[in-house]
């Protein structure tokens, strides 16, 4: 049975992306998906999505912005234009998004169904049933807006579905999975991303299960009108509920929380494990990444890119604590940590593009070269030494420029020069 695997405070962003990095993102996490559909399977891809953290890190290595609820929407979108062309071949197709987007969902599951052959209509069922659980049976106050369903020729699926507070400036996320799922009322969901504020009503819960057999039976013996004038006479009490004992059938989950402030601190980032990627770059890179090096435009700073980029391919699921990390591969639209490097993202696509039709062909030591990045990215972690954060940040906003650095306010412009002091 399926249960939630973790939780994280998103702040609620609004604005649109902008063309030259939305088209990036669905190239990016197009040549992502292929990847790990090609080294680990489809389900595993469909795991990975339902898991916060590694959505979150997933949504930060295409440089949308590390921490807002936008990652959500951006990610989505991504991937239902960038899947597209690749249906037939990877058998996953993406519904539904935000807005009116999300309403076509059972409409698209029914007539993808027609064509590959499994119950659309069933599914359909299931996204409706899925937001209905979201919006009522989980009473936390989050209105949804947005609905993304990942399914598979073979009937399994993921769906990530998000939810706004507009006075508070908060989002909440929630992941479903297929695989393991028994009941869409007994805590069905992988994960749910959100700020806890107050008491908040979740009827899914296992300790739920009698709550929810006596509503029905409360129902049936009284009838509606009778239920609303009993609850009135009581003032429709919201006390909240009493804290769960510590012998809980539900034990705490991990928090991912994702603070207000849009730059990124030394304590959002993990440093050992960035400067086991950046040394990984140096040691392995041009060995590894020899006939690629001779493209035009492929240097040391696209391999630091790639390592990341490796990780959210290869990475073992704790390894996406700190999302936040995962921004240091190709910026964020709004500057932080740096500008998007345009030339160093068209690069990494390029070698991933690369590596994945020569995998194809039988041909996998690109695609090795990646994993052996990763490996030895984790194996310096423990005795690699470099640049401070600040002094990282800094460096690569100076050079900014040099890598076509872009955020929506626009280019990166070069360093002013410092004036000299002193006697000549």
């Amino acid at each position: 049975m399926s249960t939630r695997s973790g939780s994280a405070d998103l702040p609620l962003h609004g604005g649109r992306v902008p063309k030259w990095l939305s088209q990036r993102m669905a190239r990016l996490g197009a040549v992502i998906c292929q990847a790990i559909v090609h080294e680990y399977g489809r389900d595993e891809l469909l795991s990975r999505l339902s898991h916060p953290f590694w959505f979150q890190s997933f949504g930060a290595v295409m440089g949308m912005d590390w921490h807002s609820s936008g990652i959500t929407t951006s990610v989505i979108g991504a991937l239902k234009g960038g899947l597209r062309p690749l249906e037939r071949e990877l058998g996953l197709h993406v519904c539904g998004g935000r807005g009116r987007h999300s309403r076509k969902t059972p409409d698209e599951l029914v007539a993808i169904g027609n064509c590959v052959g499994f119950d659309g209509a069933a599914l359909a069922a299931a996204s409706r049933l899925v937001a209905k659980v979201d919006s009522a049976a989980v009473q936390d106050g989050f209105e949804l807006y947005l609905h993304g369903f990942i399914v598979a020729d073979d009937g399994k699926w993921v769906v990530v579905q998000q939810g706004m507070k507009g006075d508070s400036g908060t989002a909440r996320r929630y992941h479903w999975l297929s695989d393991g799922l028994k009941s869409f009322v007994d805590a069905p969901h992988a994960a749910i991303d959100g700020r806890t504020e107050g008491a908040i009503t979740n009827l899914t819960d296992l300790r739920a299960a009698r709550n929810r057999i006596a509503q029905v039976r409360m129902l049936e013996a009284l009838g509606p009108h009778r239920i609303v004038k009993e609850a009135e006479k009581l003032g429709w009490s919201r006390k909240p509920p009493a804290p769960a004992p510590e012998d809980s059938d539900e034990p705490l989950l991990p928090h991912l929380v994702m603070p207000e402030h849009h730059d990124i601190r030394p304590k959002d980032v993990m440093l050992r494990r960035l400067h086991g990627s950046l040394e990984a770059a140096a040691d392995r890179g041009p060995g590894d990444f020899e006939s690629l090096l001779m493209v035009p435009g492929v240097g040391a700073r696209t391999v630091q890119a790639l390592a990341q980029v490796a990780e959210v391919i290869h990475g073992a699921p704790h390894r996406f604590a700190d999302p936040a990390r995962f921004a240091m591969a190709h910026g964020g639209k709004d500057g932080h940590p740096f500008p998007v490097p345009l030339k160093v993202y068209d690069q990494t696509i390029t070698v991933l593009k690369s590596a994945i039709s020569k995998a194809k062909l039988g041909r996998e030591d690109e695609l090795s070269a990646l994993k052996r990045l990763d490996s030895q990215a984790r194996a310096l972690e423990a005795t690699a030494r470099g640049p401070s954060f600040d002094r990282f940040i800094a460096e690569e906003r100076a050079r900014s420029h040099e890598y076509g650095g872009r955020t929506v306010l626009g280019w990166a412009q070069p360093p002013e020069p410092r004036l000299r002091t002193g006697s000549p």
